[in-house]
């Protein structure tokens, strides 16, 4: 499933209305669907998922959940439950802001193995209580990488902490994702737990490997990247909007975080080019992307000035 970068094709028919209408938090409805893709029909089960997206999106986050022995012989064999971003507003933007998220991903995996994979798809909804507008399809969505593959990938364990031990983990690493928050303009995420969830930390999980915890960065829809219509920054931050970049990583070695910043530079080209082959992302908004991002560089090219400003501002 996430060893191809090309667009998946796929039909999702069932009663669509039910479905993203049940938001309320705790245990969701699963309802029954059917998934169409190359040629075969797959039965799944869908429900609505997420957060602060659920509050937001006219078509929120979807999860996935197959019965592994229905999908034999098909792209999907093996998958049990995947996580499906949705373009969440029924509006041209909306799409495109789904497609700059992907983009972001797609920048990490160029800095790291160690971060999840996604797959586009091209999907055509078939909404059969007739309740979603003409325009909800067919849209772009992708799925992501689930975090047990990802863990066994690396060869890791996935683990839970009711907080977030700072001498415990690759700090090499850590460097890395910190710098790419920062290029990303993306003040959602902590290594403090979330209001809503049991386990350390927001927006990152937690893999364990060689007795060292690495963090894995996800949701990037509040970026400064996809700059979205509902995005604000946490008032706290007192920066106003979330093109303005924050730095939030924890105080370490400068060393790490030079090696990161470094790191990045040096795939300048490899980034800058990334939004002109997202399929479906509009020539000016490739553009728009690329220049933003370009705006880091801009910054880093005074690597040791960049340094001291986030040795100022690091937690």
């Amino acid at each position: 499933m996430f060893e191809s970068d090309s667009v998946l094709g796929v039909r999702i028919s069932g009663p669509f209305q039910p479905l993203v209408n049940d938001r309320a938090e705790g245990e969701r409805e699963y309802f029954p669907f059917q998934l169409q893709v190359d040629g075969a029909a797959v039965p799944v089960r869908i429900r609505v998922r997420g957060h602060s997206r659920v509050r937001v999106c006219e078509f929120p986050p979807l999860r996935l959940n197959f019965s592994v022995s229905e999908t034999d012989a098909t792209v999907f064999s093996g998958q049990d439950k995947l996580k499906l971003v949705t373009h969440c507003r029924h509006y041209d933007q909306g799409e495109q802001d789904l497609l700059e998220e992907f983009l972001a991903y797609r920048i990490f995996n160029l800095l790291t193995d160690s971060g999840f994979r996604v797959r586009l798809l091209r999907i055509q909804y078939e909404d059969r209580a007739g309740g979603l507008p003409a325009d909800a399809s067919p849209r772009y969505g992708f799925l992501i990488e689930p975090a047990r593959e990802l863990a066994a990938r690396l060869g890791a364990e996935l683990v839970e902490l009711e907080g977030f031990p700072r001498y415990q983990h690759d700090r090499r690493h850590a460097a890395l994702v910190y710098v790419f928050q920062y290029l990303i303009a993306n003040t959602d995420w902590s290594l403090v737990r979330a209001d809503y969830a049991e386990a350390c930390c927001h927006n990152i999980r937690l893999l364990e490997a060689d007795s060292q915890l690495r963090m894995i960065p996800y949701d990037f829809d509040v970026s400064g990247l996809v700059n979205a219509r509902y995005a604000f920054p946490d008032p706290k931050l007192r920066i106003g909007r979330v093109t303005r970049r924050r730095y939030l990583g924890v105080c370490t070695e400068p060393e790490y975080v030079l090696d990161a910043i470094r790191h990045v530079r040096g795939m300048k080209a490899e980034i800058l080019a990334l939004p002109a082959t997202v399929p479906g992302l509009k020539a000016k908004n490739a553009k728009k992307a690329a220049k933003f991002l370009d705006g880091f560089f801009e910054r880093a090219e005074n690597e040791q000035k960049l340094l001291k400003n986030f040795e100022s501002s690091c937690l």
